[in-house]
């Protein structure tokens, strides 16, 4: 009887180490996709950020880029989120899907990873890849201050780094002290 129990016992410690295992390949395959949504969502942020600046002279279409409404149809987030998939030693499925939050745009990328849950008692476990999937959002972070005139100087009011001002009718190359791309826009993991 002592034998069955032992044996009982063990068994059931492997099982939960098995468990274990693919709880440890789980939380890898997530934190690959979070990654891989995060750096879609960065490059797309970049993006949008460089597209406000060159539409400076637009009264049209810079605060649409401000709001997070211009075209961003550039592929370039793909490639981001397949490049950090990979560094998390994982691949990325299809495409980068392009969505909303809240109605802001939202990247999700799923990944499947390139290690296994690993040998087991449970069979077949050393053949299972986690997958995983992960959205990540952009929201802008800045408003238009209501007494700004866009036809003399750009003002805009944005949380946490404060207020600026920018000439629309100065060359992008000669304006000095213009916010960066995380000052314009947050990128952050959908809850």
């Amino acid at each position: 009887m002592y034998v069955v129990v032992v044996g009982g016992l063990l068994f059931l410690a492997f099982a939960y180490f098995a468990f274990a295992q693919a709880a440890a390949a789980r939380n890898g395959g997530q934190s690959a996709a979070d990654a891989a949504a995060l750096a879609a969502a960065q490059d797309v942020r970049d993006e949008l950020s460089d597209g406000f600046f060159e539409h400076l002279g637009d009264p049209e279409a810079w605060p649409q880029w401000l709001m997070a409404e211009g075209n961003f149809a550039g592929a370039g987030y793909n490639a981001a989120a397949a490049q950090l998939a990979d560094e998390n030693d994982s691949k990325l499925l299809g495409s980068v899907e392009l969505t909303e939050v809240n109605n802001y745009p939202a990247f999700t990328a799923r990944i499947e990873t390139l290690f296994t849950v690993g040998d087991s008692v449970i069979p077949d476990t050393e053949n299972t890849h986690a997958k995983a999937d992960a959205t990540a959002v952009i929201e802008p972070r800045c408003e238009i201050t209501p007494d700004s005139d866009p036809s003399k100087v750009i003002e805009i009011d944005c949380e946490g780094s404060g207020r600026w001002k920018i000439d629309p009718k100065t060359p992008i190359d000669e304006l000095v002290d213009l916010p960066m791309a995380h000052d314009l826009f947050s990128v952050h993991l959908a809850e």
